[in-house]
């Protein structure tokens, strides 16, 4: 039987806020499934909340069985520590796919504001504002967590659909190129 959709988990990686969006993709366009977040309280021991992240991560792999998984990838701050629980929070939550079978996919925050805006230096309400525009929905999250993980799993919709489209015209070489493109020869 062939699929005619495909299920996209996006993660926003957090030691207190995870955003998770999961999305619906098929011919007639994106449906948005789910956008929320694991709260974690500070009190809780650092490992403590890193089973909880891959606990959440699981429930929602078991839950959706999405065909794909997407991360926002650490940004590089001033601050080590913080980088450093925010790496251990998205290996976690990596771990949890690879647990499942389900292939990663990492993008920049740059790379994903670009590709939801057009504009990698996007604020997180540009991106809320363009998200509502294409996927069609009216609800302002308490937290921007929850966006920023929906625009990963748009972000990885998108740069799927672009690899797919030039995957027709798959080269091996320049004579491959010139008899696919004759106008291009001069």
């Amino acid at each position: 039987m062939h699929k005619t959709s495909k299920i996209i988990l996006g993660i926003d990686p957090g030691t207190l806020v995870m955003g998770f969006g999961i999305i619906e993709v098929n011919t007639s366009g994106m449906r948005l499934i789910i956008m929320d977040v694991l709260k974690l309280s500070p009190k809780k021991d650092a490992y403590e909340r890193l089973q909880l992240i891959h606990q959440k991560v699981s429930e929602l792999l078991t839950q959706f069985s999405p065909d794909d998984f997407a991360i926002e990838a650490p940004f590089f701050g001033k601050n080590v520590q913080s980088m450093l629980k925010l790496g251990r929070a998205q290996g976690v939550a990596i771990a949890a796919a690879m647990q499942a079978g389900i292939g990663v996919t990492e993008y920049s925050p740059r790379k994903i504001k670009q590709s939801i805006t057009g504009n990698g230096n996007a604020d997180k309400l540009q991106v809320l504002k363009m998200l509502q525009r294409l996927i069609a929905f009216d609800e302002d999250p308490k937290y921007f967590d929850a966006t920023d993980a929906l625009a990963v799993a748009v972000c990885h919709h998108f740069q799927g659909n672009a690899l797919l489209n030039n995957s027709s015209k798959k080269l091996s070489g320049w004579k491959d190129f010139l008899v696919q493109n004759p106008g291009r020869l001069k």
